[in-house]
């Protein structure tokens, strides 16, 4: 069974066809600039040369035409016909309380998609899109939301609600939501595999450490809590995003700088981070090549973005009452060894003890903790898509 898996951002659309019995990926591909002129398909059949088209597109109706035409194409396609795409998954990033797991879409799903607008307001809304684009180019196959926020749904009220009057959670649920779900749920149920562990028997804190980064604390198969809130900006120093800060800076700066709400929400996502407190780059990479050099203010946000992640690491551990394993993932997690070494630094007490050599590795699924680590740490590359797909062949087959 073939099934295509869809993420539609606001200007573009990422895609993955996989053949569900063997789970291999058959081809992927982005287009980007979708309804700006200078649009342009990436298209990576595998064991093919990848494809390159430039046609400026208006919409993403006519961004997903493209890519139906290309995955057909009988020179660099991957399908006889779209017959053979039996369904399709689509990452949807918020489902608010109303969804725990994945659901076949119908016009109640379309519905609470839009009524998560206000609290999703860039993410949503193309979400949506690209749900209507692929229905009315494909009607007659069933399609699957899979939502970011669906896998911490299972928090407790003590671990998602604010201390704000309770009339604002009432009116329009402002609460924690977390995001990254699909990753944090694949990470986490292939670190119990890797311990030989029933997923429902472990502690597991996971790491996911891109240029957006939270992390979950797990247990016993539910989400105890997670970093990032009712949105994104929430939790660990990011690359343009702030994380946590006290709430009254907003205010100060609004007023010293005269920013609206507007520019302010830019200001806190987009130009704070890793990026505001090195001056040099979003990218740990360039950050860490200027520490490195002896730039002090790089050196800086390194050391404060390692210190925010170990404090939720302590966190997770009390939270938890001990801890099964650390899962790093993502770009920097699965990529940044030194990064994964600075984090677990002096953290021994803890019973976090990484071998420096085992760790010196990147992109690859392995286990770096010492011998004499009572915790483990699992290297673990991410796969949405994987997790989008399998949900959408379990739903579409009716289990």
């Amino acid at each position: 069974m073939k099934i295509l898996v869809v993420n539609a951002g606001s200007s573009s659309i990422k895609y993955q066809v996989f053949n569900m019995e063997d789970e291999s990926v058959l081809a992927k591909g982005l287009v980007d600039r979708v309804g700006i002129p200078g649009t342009t398909l990436e298209h990576k059949p595998t064991g093919k040369d990848e494809v390159i088209i430039k046609k400026d597109l208006p919409d993403h109706t006519a961004g997903m035409q493209l890519v139906l035409e290309v995955l057909v194409n009988p020179e660099y396609g991957i399908l006889k016909s779209m017959d053979e795409i039996k369904a399709v998954g689509h990452r949807v990033v918020h489902g608010g309380e109303f969804f725990s797991e994945s659901v076949l879409i119908d016009d109640k799903v379309k519905k609470v998609i839009k009524d998560c607008f206000d609290i999703a307001p860039l993410h949503n809304p193309p979400n949506l899109m690209g749900i209507e684009a692929c229905e009315e180019l494909m009607p007659d196959v069933p399609h699957v939301a899979v939502f970011d926020t669906a896998f911490h749904q299972t928090m407790e009220p003590a671990n998602y609600m604010y201390a704000l009057p309770y009339e604002v959670y009432e009116k329009y649920r402002v609460r924690r939501y977390g995001f990254h779900g699909t990753s944090h749920y694949y990470v986490s149920h292939r670190a119990a595999e890797m311990m030989n562990k029933p997923f429902e028997e472990c502690k597991i804190i996971t790491l996911h450490l891109g240029n957006g980064a939270s992390m979950a604390a797990i247990k016993d198969g539910r989400v105890v809590d997670t970093s990032m809130g009712f949105t994104p900006l929430e939790g660990l120093v990011m690359g343009t995003r702030s994380g946590d800060i006290d709430p009254a800076i907003v205010f100060f700066l609004m007023d010293k700088l005269g920013m609206d709400t507007a520019e302010a929400n830019n200001y806190f996502n987009k130009k704070s981070g890793m990026l505001g407190l090195s001056g040099v780059s979003n990218d740990l990479r360039d950050i860490l090549e200027a520490a490195n050099s002896g730039n002090e203010r790089a050196q800086l946000a390194l050391d404060v973005y390692t210190t925010k992640v170990k404090g939720y690491i302590g966190n997770y551990v009390a939270k938890l009452n001990g801890c099964d394993c650390l899962v790093f993932t993502a770009g920097v997690g699965e990529n940044g060894w030194d990064m994964r070494e600075a984090i677990c630094k002096d953290l021994d007490y803890l019973g976090i003890k990484l071998d420096p050599e085992k760790n010196k590795v990147r992109g690859k699924e392995v286990d770096v903790s010492a011998d004499d680590s009572r915790v483990r740490i699992f290297v673990i590359p991410t796969d949405e898509e994987l997790v989008i797909a399998r949900d959408t062949l379990r739903l579409a087959q009716g289990k």
